[in-house]
């Protein structure tokens, strides 16, 4: 079969073909009395296999080794292409992400595509600073994706960074960042739905409340702490439970002792907090160190439900709540402490 039938045959084109030869991987077994190459079956089928073996992205190199070495071993080289393939589809992928992310910022000429160019090179630095300086930026004149944000924000471990990263989503427009930052909460990995909650509180609209209280049921105790202590703080009267939790667990107990105090400010909430602090004192599952805790707590709580509790708490078998709760009351007493007033 002459050149031109076998490349109409094939697909493979002459030139290609002969390109081939000029390598060395294809020698077609005869001329004709006129001097053209004629191609045999086996030469044919030769054609076939290195096509094939250059679809899975063997250099033409490789392709030689592998129909010429008897010794070759294939394994090898296929977990080489897989490495390989690998690689190329990560940056092929982060590629088309970066491209996606400067068409969401909208650029109006070639000096806003490099300018959002710098700034997401800036974000995955790894100078902590230029993230820090890249992440400030993006809230005033040079935005940066939100998305790309959002990204940052989940995977930062420098606490100022994380602390720009934070406040810069918080101003963005529309709380577009919300959406990917309560897909964070769900993350298998804790930091990650850790740094989620933490970026959601700092987010000041109705949306990223829902999110706040859904975190209330995470299976994260960190992370159900987080969304209680924001909540708390926005006033929302149903993260009243799992503030006392806190209380309870002792980790940013104080905070959220303060967060229950601004809450019972309010007449209707104040004898519910002091209840449930109660609740929590006479469970028999709360130690002593925790019950200490409660008293505390109760300290900042007017109302006549506290004031009884703490009352009550002076006759207490465990002498140091017995104290602390004593002296809580003395200062009601001389209108020294805000409760009483």
């Amino acid at each position: 079969m002459l050149i031109g039938d076998v490349a109409r045959r094939s697909g493979v084109s002459a030139r290609m073909l002969r390109h081939y030869e000029s390598l060395g991987l294809l020698r077609p077994t005869g001329r004709t009395e006129g001097g053209y190459r004629e191609y045999s079956r086996d030469d044919i089928r030769r054609i076939f296999h290195i096509e094939s073996l250059r679809s899975l992205g063997l250099s033409l190199r490789e392709v030689g080794a592998a129909l010429d070495d008897p010794g070759f071993t294939p394994s090898v080289l296929i977990e080489d292409l897989i490495r390989r393939t690998r690689e190329r589809i990560a940056r092929e992928t982060q590629l088309l992400t970066r491209l996606r992310r400067i068409d969401a910022s909208d650029p109006s000429d070639w000096e806003d595509v490099l300018q959002t160019v710098v700034l997401l090179q800036a974000l995955c630095s790894e100078n902590a600073g230029k993230r820090q300086r890249a992440a400030l930026s993006s809230a005033e004149d040079a935005p940066v994706p939100v998305e790309a944000l959002v990204e940052a924000a989940l995977s930062e471990t420098d606490p100022n960074v994380a602390g720009a990263l934070r406040w810069a989503l918080a101003r963005t427009s529309g709380g577009e960042g919300l959406a990917p930052l309560g897909e964070g909460l769900g993350s298998p990995e804790a930091e990650v739905r850790r740094r989620a909650v933490r970026a959601i509180a700092e987010i000041p609209d109705d949306a990223a409340t829902t999110l706040l209280h859904e975190a209330l049921t995470s299976t994260d105790a960190t992370v159900r702490r987080s969304a209680a202590l924001a909540l708390g703080a926005r006033g929302e009267a149903d993260a009243i439970p799992a503030l006392v939790d806190v209380v309870v667990g002792e980790s940013n107990d104080v905070d959220a002792a303060d967060v229950l105090a601004a809450l019972a400010d309010d007449p209707a909430l104040a004898d519910q907090i002091a209840g449930r602090l109660v609740a929590r004192l006479t469970d028999t599952a709360t130690d002593g160190t925790a019950r200490r805790r409660l008293t505390e707590a109760l300290a900042d709580i007017p109302g006549d439900t506290a004031s009884t509790a703490l009352v009550e708490l002076t006759h207490d078998e465990d002498q140091a709540v017995a104290l602390t709760a004593a002296y809580i009351l003395t200062r009601r007493q001389d209108g020294s402490d805000p409760a009483s007033r």
